[in-house]
């Protein structure tokens, strides 16, 4: 089942995230199950959305990915949402 995961990134800065997106934005489109990604400044620091196959596989890239890579103190929030339906072009 498609799911959408959500990271409230609190702290996190444009550098930081540019930076980050920078090391891991290649596997990230290649990784199996994904969809899409997208990302945006908010008060307390960052968001990112982003769509999977399967809830199993974001896990697994962030836990391969994203959680080795982030900076001391940054740690995201992360909701995981099962989606009905993606329609896709």
């Amino acid at each position: 089942m498609p799911v959408m995961l959500i990271s409230e990134v609190g702290g996190q800065t444009p550098d930081g995230y540019d930076g980050l997106l920078t090391q891991v934005g290649p596997a990230l489109t290649a990784a199996q199950g994904f969809i899409l990604h997208a990302s945006h400044p908010t008060d307390a620091g960052w968001r990112v959305v982003e769509i999977w196959e399967t809830r199993e596989d974001a896990a697994r890239f962030f836990a391969a990915a994203i959680a080795p890579r982030l900076p001391q103190g940054i740690r995201p929030k992360l909701t995981f949402v099962p989606l009905h339906d993606v329609l896709r072009p």
